[in-house]
């Protein structure tokens, strides 16, 4: 998940809030079936501790984005070709570009803009994504592919398994 704007923000501020709320009624025993299985009181500290994190990271890298000086280069990693969506939308958020103004960069409409970015990216054509790339001036250092040619597949992939590793 990635906070991609002001609205989608306050709502996960709120939402730690809740998770916080629930650790600290936990801690105080008041939940009735974690008080009769420690055990399971202890499964579900960890997950809310685990997705209060996540959440947490997710408030980090918005406000680091949303507050980053425009004038300042950004480094971007991108660890997964599956993450490059991300990027281009971390990229508009740092330069302080509105979906309209890189639309009129990238010669694209508004409204395709926003749909994309909605899914990340999953119904741009190439031609759009890498006219949203050159829009925003990202260029590549040291971008390193590899092709392990020992153990190319020789079998065709299946939509299902291409799904399955964009999640």
């Amino acid at each position: 998940m990635m906070i991609k704007d002001d609205h989608h923000y306050h709502n996960i501020k709120s939402w730690v809030q809740n998770f916080e709320q629930s650790l600290s009624q936990l801690e105080r025993n008041e939940n009735e079936k974690a008080k009769n299985d420690p055990k399971l009181r202890e499964i579900y500290r960890n997950e809310v501790q685990r997705k209060l994190d996540d959440l947490r990271k997710e408030i980090q890298d918005y406000e680091t984005l949303t507050t980053h000086d425009p004038k300042t280069p950004l480094t971007l990693n991108l660890e997964d070709i599956n993450d490059l969506p991300l990027l281009l939308i971390k990229a508009r958020m740092a330069a302080k570009l509105s979906h309209k103004e890189l639309a009129d960069l990238a010669g694209l409409e508004e409204a395709q803009i926003q749909e994309y970015e909605e899914n990340d990216y999953e119904t741009a054509s190439f031609i759009d994504v890498m006219s949203v790339f050159y829009a925003l001036d990202i260029t590549v250092k040291k971008g390193e592919f590899i092709v392990p040619l020992d153990t190319l597949r020789r079998t065709p992939i299946t939509k299902e398994e291409l799904l399955s590793k964009t999640t």
